[in-house]
């Protein structure tokens, strides 16, 4: 991990361009209501239809049970491909954009030009200093937004399923916390360095959470208060071992460097991390997409979910497993960015509903664009310096998880 200095920019970036980049950086929606009727359930034991669930309900998680009419259901499933569409074309819109503004703004030509040198066209390449500047670094920390605001979209949105609280996400769970302890035993301690590396002694370090917060709860069940109360427990723990382990063996530029990613930050990201998160958080997407059926079923408790035939123990575990595989692999490069995945859930929910089969899709797009517009508002609401983007989605978070706590009258 380099000692880069706090919120030193892109212009102090640039100088270290071609150096070597090394990577350092639930609660409750309450009980279910009514079990879905056996009219509910299809014979295939897949949980209620798209036009069978309604958008919300008493408990703000899955709605109301009905049926609607064949064309009504096609009506729904055109709207759905438009929303994926649209939102698709938003993504990469933003990207553009996100890629343009910065300290020194590129015009739609000068980005052009350089996407067309890269790929080998006979076009005018920019001077090599502006070149460094987009292709080295802004494009892969923009596509590297996207990534980590996909991942961790996802993470909240199958937290929040299989926990059955409206809360849940990685960073308000301490799997976050863990995730960071991890990746600083083996960037300072120099831990399982050569077997694991950073994103493995993330992994280990989001596992250990978890399974902590799980036994801690073990009895007392998924309350709401509890998991929240419990999740900040876990994480004041870690977050304490990762301090303890940044005093005591660290330097003074490598504590600096650290406590800068640990509020996260996409400055570090290069090529090589956009592309490990390239392959894991698609891979992540696919699997919870395949589970999203087990996830419906989830979503009205473990009973139901047991009595439609899904292993509830096992893709439990699974779903876990891959939540804290994504946890671990943003951590590991960007460090611990929290609320996106309590954020961006709750929104998309509202719009396209409560199906799994639609709402990870759409929720690792919005998160995809809710990130990019984050960390371009970091970098230049009080540029030339950097604010950590872990600082503005902390900001737009709280607020929200104040109001879902006030709504569900607790708070």
């Amino acid at each position: 991990m380099r000692a880069d200095p706090v919120g030193r920019g892109e212009a102090a970036d640039l100088l270290a361009v071609g150096s070597a980049g090394a990577v350092a950086s639930p609660a409750a929606v309450g009980s279910a209501g009514a079990v879905a009727s056996p009219d509910a359930v299809g014979s295939a034991g897949a949980v209620a239809s798209p036009d069978a669930v309604g958008p919300s309900g008493a408990n703000g998680y899955l709605g109301s049970v009905g049926f609607g009419s064949a064309r009504t259901a096609r009506r729904s499933v055109v709207a759905r491909v438009a929303v994926l569409v649209l939102a698709v074309g938003v993504l990469f819109g933003s990207v553009a954009v996100a890629v343009r503004v910065g300290t020194a703004d590129v015009g739609w030509t000068g980005l052009g030009r350089v996407l067309g040198a890269r790929l080998g066209l006979d076009v005018e390449p920019l001077p090599p200093l502006m070149d460094s500047l987009v292709w080295d670094l802004r494009l892969p920390r923009v596509l590297m937004a996207a990534l980590v605001g996909a991942s961790l979209a996802v993470c909240g949105t199958v937290l929040q399923a299989v926990t059955r609280n409206a809360l849940a996400d990685p960073y308000l769970l301490g799997v976050s916390s863990g995730a960071s302890t991890g990746a600083v035993t083996v960037v300072v301690l120099g831990v399982g360095a050569s077997a694991l590396g950073v994103t493995g002694g993330a992994l280990v370090g989001a596992l250990l959470s978890f399974a902590l917060l799980l036994l801690l709860l073990r009895r007392s069940g998924l309350d709401s208060v509890r998991i929240v109360l419990t999740g900040v427990v876990v994480g004041q723990l870690f977050t304490a071992l990762t301090s303890l382990v940044l005093m005591a063996s660290a330097d003074a530029d490598t504590t600096r460097a650290v406590t800068h990613w640990l509020l996260g930050s996409l400055a570090p990201a290069r090529w090589n991390s956009v592309v490990v998160c390239a392959i894991v958080t698609p891979l992540g997407l696919a699997v919870a997409w395949l589970c999203s059926t087990a996830l419906d079923g989830l979503s009205f408790g473990t009973d139901t979910a047991a009595s439609l035939g899904i292993g509830v123990r096992h893709t439990r575990t699974l779903l876990l497993v891959v939540t804290a595989a994504l946890t671990a692999v943003a951590v590991a490069t960007v460090g611990a960015i929290g609320f996106v995945g309590l954020i961006v859930p709750h929104g998309v929910r509202f719009l396209v509903g409560p199906l799994h089969r639609v709402l990870l899709p759409c929720a690792a797009l919005a998160g995809a664009v809710f990130l990019v517009w984050t960390d371009a508002l970091a970098r230049i609401a009080f540029a030339p310096r950097e604010v950590p983007v872990g600082v503005i989605t902390a900001l737009l978070g709280v607020p929200l998880f104040l109001l879902v706590l006030r709504r569900r009258g607790e708070l």
